[in-house]
């Protein structure tokens, strides 16, 4: 019984490990097409509309 209690702790480990490994994956390629996008046409950053107040700021990586 304590072989499958291990063995059942390493496989969930073993998939939030993955999980997390791919959310950073897609982080870091649509922060990769973002700046992709952004030398083709020049641009030195995007800009995202505040809900609240109304306002433009460049977007940072916290935002996503």
């Amino acid at each position: 019984m304590p072989q499958l209690i291990i063995i059942v702790v390493l496989l969930v480990g073993a998939w939030l490990l993955y999980r997390r490994f791919v959310a950073d994956a897609q982080r870091l390629a649509a922060r990769s097409r973002r700046e992709e996008k952004e030398r083709q046409t020049g641009a030195i950053g995007t800009l995202v509309k505040d809900p609240v107040t109304g306002e433009y700021h460049l977007k940072k990586d916290e935002d996503e």
